[in-house]
C-alpha cells in the first residue's frame, strides 16, 4: 500500500459492487480511510467491506437508499461521524431502465432520476454543507459517456448523467477555489449493470467498434477518481473526464 492519501477521509456510494467497490478499494489502498454506501445485497456489501478492511481497519459500510432523501442525508452524516469529518464524496451510485421511450412510464424515468441524479444532488449538498464549514474538499461525480452521446432505449439514463455533468460545472463556480467538483464519465465497463453479459447484441457490437475494441474494467475507473482525489489534481475543477475507450473524444 502507498501512502498517497492517507490521512484523506471518503464517502464513496454505490460501494457495494462494481465501479463503487472498485474505487473504495483503490482509495484505501492508497491511504484514504472510507466509508461507503450500499442499498441491499448485504453479501456484496461484505465483500466491499472486507477487501476495504484489509488496507483500512477503520472501513466501515453504511446502508441507504440515497433516492430518499432523509436516508441520503443520515448517511453522509454517519460517514462524517464514523471518519471523523470528509474531506472527498465520490458519487457512484446508480440504477440502469433499459426500454423504448414510447414504452417508458413516468414512474420507471422517475426512479432512475431518484438514484443517479437526485441522489447525486443530495448526497453532493451534504457532504458540500460540511466541506464549506472546514474550508476545502472534493466531490468526484461518476457520470456516463452516454451522457454525451445518447442511446436508444435509454432516456433516463442518459437524461441523468447528462444532468450529472451540468451539475458538476455548477457546483465547480459556485464552491471554487476551496472544493474541488469534477466528474469521471465511463464508457462501457464490465459491471453486472453495464457489463457484456447483459448487453444485447446491437450493444455488443457498438462497443466493439470503440477505438480501443473493449469494454473497460471497474478498476480503470477507479484509477481516474483516485487521481482526482489526490494532491497531483489541486488545479483541476469544473471537468469531466472520459474514461471510455475513446468512445468520446473531445
Amino acid at each position: 500500500m502507498n501512502d498517497t492519501l492517507a490521512g484523506v477521509r471518503v464517502l464513496v456510494t454505490g460501494g457495494s459492487r462494481g465501479i463503487g467497490r472498485a474505487t473504495a478499494i483503490a482509495l484505501a489502498s492508497t491511504g484514504a480511510t472510507v466509508a461507503f454506501g450500499h442499498h441491499g445485497d448485504d453479501a456484496a456489501a461484505a465483500v466491499t467491506l472486507a477487501a476495504v478492511q484489509s488496507h483500512d481497519a477503520g472501513a466501515f459500510s453504511i446502508e441507504a437508499d440515497v433516492s430518499v432523501e432523509a436516508e441520503a442525508i443520515e448517511m453522509v452524516n454517519h460517514a462524517i461521524e464514523g471518519l471523523g469529518g470528509l474531506d472527498v464524496v465520490v458519487n457512484n451510485a446508480g440504477v440502469l431502465h433499459e426500454a423504448g421511450l414510447l414504452d417508458t412510464t413516468v414512474e420507471a424515468f422517475d426512479a432512475v432520476i431518484a438514484v443517479n441524479l437526485r441522489g447525486t444532488f443530495v448526497v453532493g449538498r451534504e457532504a458540500i454543507r460540511h466541506m464549506v464549514q472546514h474550508g476545502r474538499g472534493r466531490v468526484i461525480n461518476i457520470a456516463s459517456d452516454l451522457g454525451y452521446l445518447g442511446r436508444e432505449r435509454n432516456t433516463a439514463y442518459c437524461a441523468s448523467k447528462a444532468g450529472t455533468g451540468a451539475m458538476t460545472r455548477a457546483w465547480a463556480l459556485e464552491f471554487a477555489p476551496r472544493i474541488l467538483v469534477n466528474a469521471v464519465a465511463p464508457g462501457p465497463v464490465d459491471t453486472d449493470m453495464l457489463g457484456a453479459e447483459v448487453m444485447s447484441e446491437t450493444q455488443r457490437q457498438k462497443e466493439s467498434d470503440i477505438p480501443l475494441a473493449r469494454i473497460g474494467r471497474p478498476e480503470e475507473i477507479a484509477n481516474m477518481v483516485t487521481f482526482l482525489a489526490g494532491p497531483q489534481a489541486t488545479f483541476i475543477t469544473g471537468q469531466t473526464y472520459g474514461v471510455n475507450g475513446g468512445s468520446v473524444m473531445t
